[in-house]
């Protein structure tokens, strides 16, 4: 059984509001840890990101978590210099298991149990992934946080979400990242986008809307599952969204 998470000392809430969804997949684009830095990690944003995260977790709600690894390198930007594609790829995961472990660190400073589940082999540092070993863990209470991608080249950690998401029975696919949804338009270019409240996968693959990889969508949208697009850096997005409540854009269908 799923044991809500209370900071030492803190009582239990009283009234709780009930989460709408018992297993949640959070994908953290990695670009959005860098805060306001070229590269790298920003102890701000980490320390922010974490807050949200123990905040979802005093819910109760069995947590996976997908990082990724743009904020050191991503595949095609290595492929750019010259390096292998496949190369370059295994390099990104590299980078997603280095993301792994200062979110683990900082959320165990913290009070939470987590545990890091890599699909590249690194036993010094993180556990191998097994799925029945992510669900006891899951089941056990504790935060799993995936890294490694699928252990695969030529796959996103945006797929990589849809198939953990898939795997460990989750109710839905939260991506959390620098926009606050999916635009008609990129929002930075186009002042005047629009933003989605709802969209069809399918429009979103027709549309060509790149905030969210297309193989990750096509694995949702054939095994029922929905996303919820929104902005990382808006305090309380990631709880009000499992709460039930409209944020961001949700695709299903």
């Amino acid at each position: 059984m799923t044991r809500p998470y209370h900071p030492e000392g803190e009582p239990p809430m009283k009234r709780r509001r009930r989460p709408a969804y018992r297993t949640v997949l959070l994908k953290l684009s990695g670009d959005a840890l860098r805060g306001a830095e070229e590269h790298g990690i920003s102890a701000a944003t980490l320390a922010d990101v974490c807050a949200e995260i123990l905040g979802v977790a005093r819910l109760g709600v069995r947590l996976g978590i997908v990082i990724g690894g743009g904020n050191f390198l991503r595949g095609t930007a290595a492929k750019a210099l010259g390096i292998d594609r496949a190369t370059a790829d295994y390099m990104g995961m590299l980078a997603t298991v280095i993301n792994a472990l200062a979110l683990q660190d900082v959320l165990e400073q913290r009070g939470a149990e987590t545990r890091v589940l890599s699909a590249i082999r690194a036993e010094e540092v993180a556990e191998p992934y097994i799925r029945r070993r992510a669900l006891h863990h899951l089941d056990c209470g504790r935060i799993v946080i995936f890294a490694g991608g699928t252990g695969n080249p030529y796959q996103t950690t945006d797929t990589t979400a849809a198939i953990r998401a898939k795997e460990i029975g989750a109710a839905v696919l939260i991506k959390a990242t620098k926009v606050d949804g999916v635009y008609d338009a990129d929002p930075v270019q186009h002042k005047h986008a629009r933003r989605y409240r709802t969209i069809t996968g399918l429009e979103v693959i027709r549309r060509n809307l790149g905030v969210i990889d297309q193989t990750a969508v096509t694995h949702c949208m054939r095994h029922g599952l929905p996303i919820i697009v929104l902005s990382l850096y808006r305090k309380g997005n990631i709880r009000r969204a499992i709460l039930g409540e409209r944020v961001g854009t949700r695709i299903a269908g």
